[in-house]
Parts: C-alpha cells; structure tokens; sequence
C-alpha cells in the first residue's frame, strides 16, 4: 500500500500536462488545492514570487497568477483614450443640478501579502479584479463623491483635487481589507450639456471681456499715476531750485546787510568819536590855551614868507581908495615876485 500511493502520484503526474509554470518579472501566484493528502485544501497563503518556476498538479491544484505591476482603469468621454472601446466616462449630477461628463483615471495595484485572501473572496484573475470589483467601484464611489460639488466648483482645480483624494479613500476602505491598493485617482476632463456649456461659455467670454476692461482701466490708471509722479517731480524740482535760490539770495541778502550793519556802525562809531574830538577841540580851544593855539597855527602858516608893513594908522593910507598894485609898483614888489618866479620862487 505504501508503494502503491506513491507510485499512482507520478502516474497522474506524468499525465498531467502543464503541471510547470515560470511566472514573469511582475506575475505572482497563489494556489489552490482541490485534493491533499497530507495538508489542507482550498487557498494557500504562501505566494509564488515573480520571475520563478513552480511545479504544481493541474489535477490536484490550480495556480492562479496576478500581477503585480501598477494596473490603470481610464474610462474616458473619447473610446481612443479610454481602457474601453466606447464612451465610458461617468456621468452624474452636480449637488445644484447640472448634468455632469467627467473623465477619471483610477490606478491600483494589489499587495503580494495579502494576495490570498483577494483570491479567497473577490476575484481568480486580473480580468476578474478590474472589471467586476474595481471598475464597479470606479463607477460608483466617484459618482457620489464628485456629485457633492456645485457646477462652478468644477472650475476650480484645487476642488476637484479635493474630491479626487476623497474618492481615493473611499475606495480604499472598501479594497484594501480585499488586498487592493488604490494608488491615485485623477480628473482629465469635464463637460456639461451643450444649452449650459453655451451659457458657461458665454459667461467666461463676458468674464474675460470684464477682466480685460479691469485691466484696462488699471493701465490707465497706473499711466496716470506715473505722469502724475513725473509731473510732481517736475513740481518738486522746481520748488527745489526755487527754494534754494531764495536761500542763497537771503544768505547774500543777510550776509550783504550784516556788511552794511558793520560798516554802518565803524562809521557811526567813527563820527562819535570825530565829533567826540572835535568837542574836546572847541573844548580845548575856547580857553587861553585856545588862543595860544591859534596864534601857534598862524605862525606856522606864515613860517618863511616875507612880510611888508604897510602904514595903516589913521592918519595914514587908506586901503578902500588907495591903487594897491600901483602902490606894490612903488615899492617894487611885483617886479620882485616876479623875479623870484622866474628863478623859481614863490
């Protein structure tokens, strides 16, 4: 009996076709045992790693792979962009309620630890994973997580980021239990229907009309600005140069009476102290010294002149009828005074 259960094993071994399996640089495996004779059926949590070759019993197992590179749902408004061949963008209603057109980019991996308990409960393939459990959650989860904005907010990049990070966390608490990561959710593209995207339109055109007539008015107003600011230093400038020939023309003007002060005052001081002089004069004058003075200057004056006495007593000539120069004549002065000025004389 001991013999006979080995030698049935590698009988229905050698039978077994494909019972050797190499995965590939990203593929993982799991197996599954249908039948054991020494160990449990069912599930198996040791994981096949990448890039090896595993020998299992098509009869007895099943080896199931996965892989384990980032995997990406794109459901798109154009089938050319899109994982599907059609139009596969989501569509739904804004909490104000517009019609919404959104393009979303989901992108997950799953994590090699947890690997079984995905086989377990969710999904035999990657097929299995991405369309029947990531891609249902894809379509709903993001429906009512972007549906909480109002249409305007669409515009706002920073708000759909917002509900992006939300649905990725959603997701999350319900895959990641499942041994799914969901690495990122990405917004491409939104539309709304054709009568409200004319009206958005139209609404941005006005608003860029608006903003350009903004920008507009505050050129205008900056060019005002600075030709009032070269005008106030044209201004400044003048009252500048102004200022500083009035200065300089009072610095003159005080530098210029200070002179004539001081001059004003020498010669002031000069006549007080002529008139000064002259009162100790008349002073000095109007006593006997005074005529000796006087006496003293006429002698002075008359130093060195020649001197003739004429009879002038009452009984003598009289100067009011008598011919001075015919009397000069008789004594022969003029002949003399001429005399000496010939010879260089008086």
């Amino acid at each position: 009996m001991k013999i006979l259960i080995p030698s049935i094993f590698l009988a229905l071994l050698s039978l077994s076709s494909g019972c050797i399996k190499k995965t590939s640089e990203t593929e993982i495996g799991i197996k599954i045992d249908k039948f054991s004779i020494f160990g449990k059926t069912g599930v198996q949590e040791e994981v096949y790693a990448p890039g090896q070759y595993h020998i299992y019993i098509p009869i007895f197992q099943e080896l199931l792979i996965f892989d384990s590179m980032l995997q990406t749902i794109a459901m798109t408004y154009d089938s050319k962009t899109g994982s599907a061949k059609y139009r596969d963008d989501l569509l739904f209603k804004s909490v104000d309620g517009n019609d919404i057109s959104l393009d979303v980019i989901i992108q997950y991996r799953i994590d090699p630890h947890n690997v079984h308990h995905l086989v377990q409960y969710i999904a035999r393939d990657d097929q299995d994973l991405k369309e029947v459990i990531i891609r249902s959650l894809a379509r709903s989860i993001p429906r009512d997580v972007f549906g909480e904005l109002k249409t305007e907010e669409f515009y706002v990049s920073t708000s759909r980021q917002e509900k992006a990070d939300k649905v990725k966390e959603e997701m999350n608490k319900v895959l990641k239990p499942m041994g799914v990561t969901i690495e990122s959710v990405l917004t491409v593209d939104y539309r709304f229907n054709e009568a409200y995207q004319k009206a958005i339109e139209d609404k941005k055109i006005a608003d860029q009309q608006a903003e350009q007539n903004k920008s507009a008015t505050a050129a205008a107003f900056e060019e005002y600005k600075r030709k009032l600011e070269e005008v106030q230093g044209d201004v400044n400038q003048m009252i500048a140069k102004v200022d500083g020939e009035f200065r300089r023309k009072k610095i003159e003007a005080d530098a210029f009476y200070e002179k004539m002060k001081q001059t004003a005052e020498a010669i002031e001081a000069e006549g007080i102290a002529q008139a000064k002089g002259i009162a100790k004069l008349n002073q000095a004058l109007s006593g006997s010294g005074g005529q000796t003075m006087v006496k003293l200057e006429i002698a002075k004056s008359l130093a060195g002149k020649e001197i003739i006495l004429l009879p002038l007593s009452s009984g003598g000539m009289n100067l009011k009828t008598t011919n001075v120069n015919e009397l000069l004549k008789t004594y022969g002065l003029i002949n003399l005074s001429k005399q000496e000025k010939d010879n260089g004389g008086i």
